[in-house]
């Protein structure tokens, strides 16, 4: 994996906090909207072809049986997306990885 810019990073952490808000309050098309759209662009432009791939497929591949499968496949999505942030070395990422945690752990226990 190549090295994020600053800006890439930010856009990151900004598609990561969307998403945990989303998953948090339930909102499953705003979890579909994100994932389809800004996920994906946000990695095409990133050179990040296999979060392009899961994102895409997310939504557009087999129907989910039920909403918790969707889920599962989301949160599969976001600890893809936290491992981009986490591989990228940058030193920033040891101060906000806290942050990160506790907003993924928020919106896992709320549902």
């Amino acid at each position: 994996m190549k090295h994020l810019s600053h800006q890439q990073r930010l856009a990151l952490e900004d598609l990561l906090v969307d998403l945990w808000h989303a998953r948090n309050s339930g909102a499953l098309g705003r979890l579909a909207l994100v994932s389809y759209y800004e996920v994906r662009r946000w990695a095409r432009m990133a050179g990040e072809l296999g979060l392009v791939e899961h994102s895409a497929a997310l939504v557009t591949g087999c129907p989910h049986p039920d909403r918790e499968r969707f889920l599962d496949q989301v949160d599969k999505l976001i600890a893809e997306m936290e491992q981009l942030l986490n591989d990228d070395g940058d030193p920033i990422s040891g101060v906000a990885a806290p942050l990160h945690q506790q907003a993924h752990d928020a919106a896992r226990t709320a549902h």
